[in-house]
């Protein structure tokens, strides 16, 4: 089995993108958002979060754009739907732990169906939500997944970018050339 990916976090993030756990390409390769015909990295460039399109292997490179990464549940699967609920819900303490001692400005779930499970509400709109965790801002964001195809690429960067605005990051904060 492969093993869960590291967190890529630090003190003074503006957001931290919080997947719904590792798949199993990007847990053999050891970067977030490895698996094919993920868009991740395409729509983080695209809503201008960065000023080029990081690859897998520049996942590390995200920190210095103000900007983390980890997973609700750290057990890789090949697909979201083979976690259960009670892992979505063991999982909680430790995301909450990992932002009280991070603290960035924003946690941004990548889908509706771990925010959904973690906030206990059925109906789970898309944006910025009205709790926060650990004094973050919570938003929900479609999940970028090859196999998420409910949004056309100009959808995602549309949400992507609303996040990135209302966070105030900006390629400027990005590292020098």
């Amino acid at each position: 089995m492969a093993d869960a990916l590291p967190d890529l976090l630090a003190e003074g993030l503006a957001v931290v993108f919080c997947g719904i756990n590792p798949g199993l390409q990007a847990a053999a390769s050891g970067h977030h958002f490895a698996g094919r015909g993920n868009r991740f990295w395409q729509t983080l460039h695209l809503a201008g979060f960065t000023d080029r399109r990081l690859r897998p292997e520049d996942d590390r490179m995200l920190l210095d754009y103000r900007c983390g990464l980890t997973s609700v549940v750290e057990r890789p699967t090949a697909r979201a739907d083979e976690l259960s609920s009670a892992e979505f819900l063991a999982a909680a303490t430790v995301l909450e732990q990992k932002i009280a001692r991070y603290r960035p400005d924003c946690i941004a779930f990548l889908g509706k169906a771990a925010y959904g499970t973690l906030s206990g509400r059925m109906a789970v709109s898309w944006g910025r939500q009205p709790e926060t965790i650990q004094g973050s801002s919570v938003w929900v964001l479609p999940n970028p997944s090859g196999r998420n195809r409910a949004f056309a690429l100009a959808e995602l960067v549309g949400a992507y970018r609303a996040l990135r605005l209302a966070t105030c990051v900006s390629v400027a904060s990005s590292p020098a050339a």
